[in-house]
């Protein structure tokens, strides 16, 4: 969860970003599109940096934070969205229809695998000799 409040609070300032300045300069759909980039960088580091700590090392495990997280943070977008920002259904909805190129979908899927896509990062990083230098 500790790893989650990190990802939500980076994610919340990506989103701040993308609203004050991404949209303005590049419109709404590239702004979302260029924000899903920065995010998914942001979860995969964080992810990798945090691996050891969260002590996940079965795929079983791996797989379940990952559900964790996906499920915390679908939970977090629908309730922000909804009762924060007052959006209607179809506009939560909306961020996660990949045939309008909204990416949000996708970003879930890459945030259930990330312990997993970490986890085989760092190990390559120790076997090639270059994590930790």
């Amino acid at each position: 969860m500790a790893i989650w409040f990190i990802f939500i609070a980076l994610e919340s300032l990506n989103g701040t970003i993308r609203t004050l300045w991404l949209v303005p300069l590049f419109g709404d759909l590239r702004a979302h599109q260029l924000s899903f980039i920065t995010g998914s960088l942001l979860i995969l580091t964080i992810a990798t940096i945090s691996i050891r700590w969260i002590e996940a090392t079965s795929l079983a495990q791996l797989i379940s934070v990952g559900v964790l997280w996906m499920l915390l943070t679908v939970t977090f977008e629908v309730a922000l969205g909804r009762w924060a920002f007052g959006y209607s259904w179809a506009q939560i909805a909306a961020d996660y229809n990949l045939f309008q190129g909204r990416l949000m979908a996708i970003g879930l899927v890459l945030l259930l695998f990330a312990p997993l896509i970490a986890t085989r990062s760092r190990d390559v990083w120790i076997v090639s000799g270059t994590y930790g230098r």
